[in-house]
Parts: C-alpha cells; sequence; structure tokens
C-alpha cells in the first residue's frame, strides 16, 4: 500500500499540489472521471479551509492516500482525505449545516464534502484543533451508501520518511468469516529495502491459511523464515473473533499494542528481535477488551508515550480520524510512521 503523502497547508498557493497530487493518485486507481472530479473539488474545499481559518504554525496539513481495508475487512480501492490542523477548533455540527459560515461564505463547503464522500467523519476540541476524515469511492454510484454498522470499525494510516517516496512500514487486514487479523510491520530502517521486508510480511499474511493466522505467535515464527533474504522487520498481530470479549497478540520488535477506554489504558507487550534476522520463539497473549476500548497498533515512527485523555470523545470518532489525531500530534518527524486503529461501533456508521 502507498503511503499517505503530507502537504502542509499554510497559505492558499500550497492548495494546488495538494489537489494535483489527489488527482493523479485517483486516475492511477482507475477512478471514474466525475469521481476524480469530485475528489478534486474537496482537497481544494479542504485546504481552503484550513489556510482561511487556521494560517502558519498551526500544523495544518492535508495527508492523502488510498484507504486501508474496506468497511468489511476485504480490499479497498479509494482515496482518503485528511485534514489536520492544531487549531482553536471549530463546532462540527454547526461547520456541516449548509448556510453557517464563519468567514462570510456560502457556507456549503463541508457540508458540499460530506455529500461527495463515501464516508466523513471529524473530531474537533477547542484549542487542540480538529481532524477530518473523507474517503472516496472510485465510483459515483457509491456515494452515500448505507453502511450497515461492522462488529469491527478498522482504520489506519502510512506517512514516509521524510525526504522517502515510499514507506518502511505497513498495515493490512484479514478477514475470514468471523476471524479478523491485523497487522502491522515495521521494515528496518526505511526506503525501498525496508518496504520489501514489510511488503513480504503482508504478503506472507495474505497467502496464510485461517487456521495458521488463528495464532499470531505462530504465524510469525513461520514468517520468520520467510523474510531471511530481507532486512527484516519488526512486527505485531491481533487475531479478533467476532463472538469474542478478548483479543489474541503476538509481536516481535518496537511495535506499540495499547487498548485505551475513557477509564483504562493497557499496553500490549511484545517480545524482542526482528523477524527474518533474530527473535526468540514467540507467545500469544490473551487480552480482555472492554466495549468501549478502542485498540492501537503503531510503529516506533510514533512517540511511545502519548495520550488520549484531554480529548474527551474522540474514541467513538472513526478510526481513520483518531488515527490521524495521533500522527498530528505524536509524529517523531525522522522516520516511517504507521497507526491502527480498532474499534466496536457504537451506533449506525455514516455512508459518507
Amino acid at each position: 500500500m502507498r503511503p499517505h503523502r503530507r502537504f502542509p497547508i499554510e497559505d492558499g498557493s500550497q492548495v494546488g499540489e495538494a489537489r494535483r497530487a489527489a488527482q493523479a493518485l485517483a486516475s492511477d486507481m482507475g477512478f471514474e472521471q466525475e469521481a476524480v472530479g469530485r475528489l478534486a473539488l474537496a482537497v481544494t474545499e479542504l485546504g481552503t479551509n484550513l489556510s482561511r481559518h487556521v494560517g502558519p504554525g498551526r500544523q495544518a496539513a492535508l495527508l492523502i492516500g488510498p484507504t486501508g481495508p474496506d468497511i468489511d475487512g476485504t480490499a479497498s480501492d479509494g482515496v482518503q482525505v485528511l485534514s489536520l490542523d492544531q487549531g482553536g477548533g471549530m463546532d462540527l455540527d454547526r461547520c456541516l449545516q449548509d448556510g453557517y459560515s464563519s468567514a462570510g461564505s456560502s457556507g456549503t463547503g463541508l457540508g458540499a464534502i460530506r455529500r461527495m464522500a463515501e464516508r466523513f467523519d471529524g473530531f474537533s476540541a477547542p484549542g487542540r484543533g480538529t481532524v477530518l476524515a473523507a474517503r472516496f469511492s472510485p465510483r459515483v454510484d457509491r456515494v452515500r451508501a448505507f453502511v450497515r454498522p461492522p462488529v469491527f470499525d478498522v482504520g489506519g494510516l502510512s506517512v514516509a520518511a521524510p525526504g522517502e517516496l515510499v514507506s518502511g512500514d505497513a498495515w493490512a487486514l484479514r478477514r475470514e468469516g468471523a476471524q479478523w487479523t491485523l497487522l502491522v510491520a515495521d521494515g528496518l530502517g526505511h526506503g525501498s529495502a525496508a518496504a520489501e521486508a514489510a511488503d513480504r510480511l503482508v504478503a506472507l499474511m495474505t497467502g496464510a491459511t485461517p487456521g495458521e493466522l488463528a495464532f499470531p505467535s505462530a504465524f510469525l515464527d513461520r514468517s520468520h523464515e520467510g523474510l531471511r533474504n530481507t532486512r527484516g522487520c519488526a512486527a505485531a498481530a491481533v487475531t479478533l473473533t467476532e463472538d469474542a470479549v478478548a483479543l489474541r497478540f503476538a509481536g516481535a520488535g518496537n511495535i506499540t499494542g495499547r487498548l485505551i477506554s475513557g477509564v483504562t489504558d493497557r499496553s500490549l507487550i511484545s517480545q524482542h528481535g526482528t523477524l527474518g534476522l533474530q527473535i526468540r520463539r514467540l507467545q500469544d497473549v490473551v487480552y480482555d477488551w472492554p466495549p468501549h476500548a478502542a485498540l492501537v497498533l503503531h510503529s516506533d515512527g510514533i512517540v511511545s508515550r502519548w495520550t488520549l485523555e484531554d480529548t474527551p470523545g474522540l474514541l467513538q470518532a472513526d478510526p481513520a480520524v483518531i488515527a490521524g489525531w495521533i500522527v498530528r500530534d505524536h509524529l517523531r518527524g525522522r522516520d516511517d510512521a504507521t497507526v491502527a486503529v480498532v474499534r466496536r461501533p457504537q451506533g449506525p456508521l455514516e455512508g459518507s
């Protein structure tokens, strides 16, 4: 999967580059021409909002890249756009209403984006800024389709190290019936050699049987040999079953896992080692998963000590919004970074 590209937006002159990149990505992915136009319009509107309402020095940026796995756990063919800023925040419900504007415009921007997108969500906090996530389909007839809530709602993103066009990180989701497996891989170093190692592990996951994925430690142990001729990678895998209140976790190296709710924050423990180079025999650990807790896995491109305690309500947002918030505030900025988030929806998802 290609990483999300980051486009800083400090003035209106930078919006065009982001729009052209989104159009090129959509064309490469086989978007219908009208769908390309809708995506371009949305990127222009989001970028213009950042330049107009946030200004320089507030970490205003657009992230543009392929969506992760689809809502049912299968591969996706869409484009995701995230708008990130550390501005003063907004009343998101009011801003999504047609006719509302704080800058004297027609006030149709965010509402129009929500209608054009296949899925849209956001979160904003006073003095902490805003993250918006919009997902666009290659076909216009998929816009605003009703989506039944799945058992698990999954989202994430990867960004490459500064100066790199590929990411040495990867994340993937595999669904087989009631069994879901989430993987995050971090190839040693960064650049194409790191990406080769992470991509190899994703390919091994794609080719594994459901029985092999039922126990993450066994899958990672077997993958160790398959990565021998690569640079090697850190990795963590989680297996979830739709009828269970627990998850099964195994990891090697510096992939961080956490279960976070409004009252708990529990770390998932990985073992030392690097797949393809040297590991001890891995073990599965079973963790209770409280109904309102979100599962977060991330690579070491994200600082290890972070908290969401000062943003009540964020954990009820779309997983892509949660991932974007973490990337915005806790990116190390010198390495590839990946964040994947899983939560159980508490109500209907907006088909977007």
